[in-house]
């Protein structure tokens, strides 16, 4: 699948779009198709690691989470076997929070809460 992923801080040519291994979902995570994303005013700042006080959450030397993106709408491609409130082909939209990783093709959204 493609990503955008930010692997240091600094400006936004630090962004590169890579192909990257598309996640599994678990027994209980659900497999989304991303159509849209939000840019939210805290990415630049997450990207660059200003204020350097972010870097305890984000990581200190370069973001821990090397894909961006906390908030999407999309649909569901699979569902572990434990899902019971989502089914394939559902529209979802909600919050990756600090796991982010929103900013790619698919994402694996870990928890009920953070999916609407």
């Amino acid at each position: 699948m493609k990503a955008i992923v930010c692997t240091k801080y600094g400006p936004p040519e630090v962004l590169q779009l890579k192909e990257v291994e598309k996640p599994v979902p678990e027994d209980n995570e659900i497999l989304i198709r991303i159509f849209t994303v939000v840019v939210a005013t805290e990415d630049p700042l997450v990207r660059r690691g200003k204020p350097y006080f972010g870097r305890v959450l984000f990581g200190f030397t370069k973001p821990k989470k090397p894909i961006p993106g906390a908030e999407f709408a999309g649909e569901v491609e699979a569902v572990g076997k434990d899902v019971k409130l989502f089914k394939k082909d559902d529209c979802v939209f909600g919050s990756a929070g600090f796991n982010q990783g929103c900013y790619a093709s698919t994402h694996v959204c870990l928890k009920r809460g953070f999916c609407q």
